[in-house]
């Protein structure tokens, strides 16, 4: 049995985190997306209901808007935009109705390109690494280097690539396929993978793409905003310049409240998400172009180092998220996910500034400006984000606390019902949330688990370093043995043994046990926190 416990980290004094996981040593060799994306893409407001008059009133909306000014610069068409089948030479045919071809002999795409590129902006296209695409239209499953030759000629810039018929063929090995496939045509377009946040995408995405998402489909309500955050958010060690975790769309103007609004840019700029607007442009009203053009919040998402910020505590559904700027200031995210108004608290040290008598703290919202001496905190409406960005003193790196998910399983690693005995092997178990679930991991290279005198540290038995050694829960004592290794590749090496922690014979029921073994690439092996 589970004794399942609220976890109760306390948001003044939660452990400071940031990238102290290293991201993928390699990224898909671009060039591309060095700070995540930013643009519109037509499904979330008009479905298959897409054609090239709406393509192009939306790119001269933002061009005249300010959203071009604020950055935005992809002008992305989504499914139902060709024919219903291939040309005799194997090729997609773009529909004529929804997208005419020009006299001079240019499809519809082309002539489209042609209009977004001459007022400065880029064009990207949909297709589906399946037999057919999600609306049913023909897949590039099998057609990949015709496609993408095509939309090299037609002069797409953006390749949203989605999952859709996939015949059960792995993720990994269509797309890529498809990555190859338009390197070989020599032509620069980004490469946005859309596999639903499944088969761990994260773990291999950036060796192939520019952005993956790590979810299912958002749609306009809190809820599903929420859901997506949470997701994303867990998954910041494997982000960085050209290689970026995508929670979707934008739901901006589409039906939740402003200050909902407001939270999804505050949170996606929070974790270096892509900025794609779902909404109507050029119908919308000023208070979403308000939000989507916040130079504050664009500047923390498009923020030269390439931080995704890191759930610093999270108690009761009160959030906060810090993220480590280039210039060394930190934004700082304080959400409020519940149904009432909340104040909430933390420290600059928690979020990685030290060295200072005091903090400047200006409101990235507002404006507004103000010192501190160390204390952070505001009282935060329901569903609501209040967004600081901190500065004075020096930055500190972030350390994560939160769950310690095994990939392969699905599950958490776990300490069994809660014991605080010495010697307890650690287990896996289903994600909950509980005291004996939230990991922390340390400047010294401890992971440890619960707080105050209970605090207990991930531990090899008795310095053993041999494959099979148990790993277990045991005082805190600065041993070589309880130091560990968070590694871009998603595998936790100890540092004494050079082993690496493994769900024992690779098996995914609640229960099974945890110990150390030789490295080998296995999905049991690896773990994100």
């Amino acid at each position: 049995m589970r004794l399942l416990l609220v976890c109760s980290l306390a948001l003044a004094a939660a452990p400071v985190l940031a990238a102290a996981t290293a991201a993928p040593a390699s990224a898909l060799a671009n060039g591309l997306a060095t700070t995540p994306q930013m643009g519109f893409n037509d499904w979330n407001a008009y479905g298959c209901n897409v054609s090239a008059s709406l393509i192009e009133s939306t790119a001269l909306a933002m061009h005249n808007d300010g959203m071009q000014a604020a950055g935005y610069q992809y002008v992305n068409i989504d499914d139902c935009w060709m024919s219903s089948s291939r040309n005799s030479a194997g090729q997609l045919v773009p529909d004529p109705t929804k997208f005419p071809a020009a006299s001079n002999g240019e499809n519809g795409i082309q002539v489209v390109a042609d209009y977004v590129h001459s007022l400065g902006l880029k064009l990207g296209i949909y297709e589906d690494a399946g037999t057919a695409t999600c609306a049913g239209y023909p897949g590039s499953l099998g057609h990949e280097s015709t496609d993408a030759a095509s939309f090299a000629a037609w002069g797409v810039d953006y390749l949203k690539y989605d999952n859709c018929n996939n015949t059960g063929v792995s993720a990994q090995t269509r797309y890529t396929t498809m990555r190859d496939a338009l390197a070989a045509t020599g032509r620069s377009i980004l490469f946005s993978l859309c596999n639903w946040g499944q088969e761990n995408v994260w773990t291999w995405g950036a060796n192939d793409g520019n952005s993956w998402r790590t979810t299912g489909d958002i749609n306009a309500s809190f809820s599903s905003m929420l859901s997506n955050f949470h997701q994303n958010v867990a998954l910041a060690s494997y982000a960085g310049p050209g290689h970026w975790n995508d929670p979707d769309m934008l739901e901006i103007g589409n039906g939740m409240s402003a200050t909902e609004d407001q939270s999804e840019f505050s949170l996606w700029a929070l974790m270096a998400a892509a900025l794609i607007s779902g909404t109507n442009i050029a119908g919308a009203s000023s208070a979403t172009l308000s939000t989507l053009t916040n130079k504050n919040l664009i500047a923390i998402d498009q923020d030269s180092a390439g931080k995704q910020g890191v759930e610093v505590a999270a108690s009761g559904g009160l959030d906060v998220i810090a993220k480590p700027l280039a210039n060394g200031d930190v934004a700082v995210a304080l959400f409020n996910e519940t149904g009432s108004s909340a104040t909430i608290s933390t420290t600059a040290a928690a979020v990685g500034k030290s060295g200072a008598s005091s903090y400047g703290l200006v409101n990235q919202w507002t404006g507004a400006s103000s010192t501190t001496s160390g204390a952070i905190s505001a009282s935060v409406p329901a569903h609501g984000t209040v967004v600081y960005r901190v500065s004075g003193g020096s930055g500190a790196t972030v350390y994560p606390t939160g769950e310690v998910n095994a990939v392969g399983a699905g599950k958490c690693l776990d300490v069994n019902n809660n014991t605080t005995t010495a010697g307890t092997q650690l287990e896996i178990w289903d994600c909950n949330g509980g005291a004996n679930q939230i990991w922390t991991q340390t400047a010294s290279k401890q992971l440890t688990v619960y707080s105050g005198s209970s605090q207990m540290c991930l531990d090899a038995y008795n310095n053993q370093t041999t494959a099979g050694t148990k790993v277990e829960i045991w005082p805190c004592n600065g041993g070589a043995n309880q130091q560990w290794v968070l590694n871009s590749n998603g595998t936790i090496t100890g540092v004494q043994s050079g082993l690496c922690l493994d769900v024992t014979g690779g098996d995914t029921g609640d229960g099974t046990l945890v110990e150390l073994w030789t490295c080998n690439g296995g999905s049991n092996q690896q773990w994100t926190l």
